[in-house]
C-alpha cells in the first residue's frame, strides 16, 4: 500500500517496509527501467525526467518512471516545474543488502559484453 498523496504535486511512494523484492525485481527486469536506474546510480544524484533520452514515447517513459516509483526503486519529487528522480539506495540496501550493487554490476557487464554504450 502506498502513502496517499497530500496534494496533486505529491507523488505516492511505498514506505520502506512496504517495498517487496518481487516488485523491485519486476521493475528492474525491463531494459529501459534498468537503463534509468543505471544512469541514476552512475551520476549519484537526482536527475529530472527530461534528462533521460529514452527511445520510447513520452507516455511510455512516464510509465517506466511510475513503475520504478511504485516498486520503491526511485523517489520522485517536484522541484519547481521539474520532476526529480533519485534512487532509494538506503532503503534498498537496508532491505536487500548487496542486491542493487549486484544488479548494477551485472547490467554493466552485460552492456560491455553486448557492446552497448556504457554509463
Amino acid at each position: 500500500m502506498t502513502s496517499p498523496a497530500a496534494s496533486s504535486r505529491d507523488l505516492p511512494h511505498p514506505a520502506r517496509e512496504e517495498i517487496r523484492l518481487e516488485g523491485v525485481l519486476h521493475a528492474l527486469s525491463d531494459p529501459m527501467r534498468l537503463r534509468i536506474v543505471r544512469e541514476l546510480a552512475a551520476v549519484g544524484q537526482e536527475l529530472s525526467c527530461s534528462h533521460f533520452d529514452l527511445p520510447v514515447t513520452k507516455s511510455t517513459t512516464t510509465h517506466h518512471f511510475r513503475v520504478l516509483r511504485e516498486s520503491g526503486v526511485i523517489r520522485q519529487i517536484y522541484r519547481g516545474t521539474a520532476k526529480m528522480n533519485g534512487l532509494r539506495t538506503d532503503d534498498l540496501d537496508g532491505l536487500f543488502p548487496g542486491l542493487l550493487d549486484a544488479l548494477l554490476d551485472a547490467a554493466g557487464r552485460q552492456a560491455a559484453r553486448l557492446g552497448e554504450s556504457g554509463l
